[in-house]
């Protein structure tokens, strides 16, 4: 079982910047950050793999930077820039080596002058 703790989320104003916090309980592979925006489904935001390999959202690209300390197994995500239709709750997801996937209870985010 692994636990995923998250931080950072918070209200900013348009174009300001805040920084989300995923800690895992233990080691894991590919670890990325989902969000929940009200009335759509959730989307895949930026995933980063043991190796550092990154991809992300074509709307948040250029904007959000996911990175991650595996000696602490922390998956980071930069967010600058922020627009109001960035609110929604963040979740950090992780799966392990053998497949098995696992969430954090989310953080909410709010873009809102």
């Amino acid at each position: 079982q692994v636990q995923l703790v998250e931080s950072g989320g918070g209200l900013v104003q348009p174009g300001g910047s805040l920084r989300l916090s995923c800690e895992a309980s233990s080691n894991v592979d590919t670890m990325d950050w989902d969000r929940q925006v009200s009335g759509k489904p959730r989307e895949l935001v930026a995933t980063i793999d043991s190796g550092g390999f990154t991809k992300y959202l074509d709307s948040v690209k250029g904007r959000f930077t996911i990175s991650r300390d595996n000696a602490k197994n922390t998956v980071y995500l930069q967010m600058n820039s922020l627009k109001p239709e960035d609110t929604g709750v963040y979740y950090c997801h992780a799966r392990t080596i053998v497949g098995r996937d696992y969430w954090g209870q989310g953080t909410q985010v709010t873009v809102s002058s």
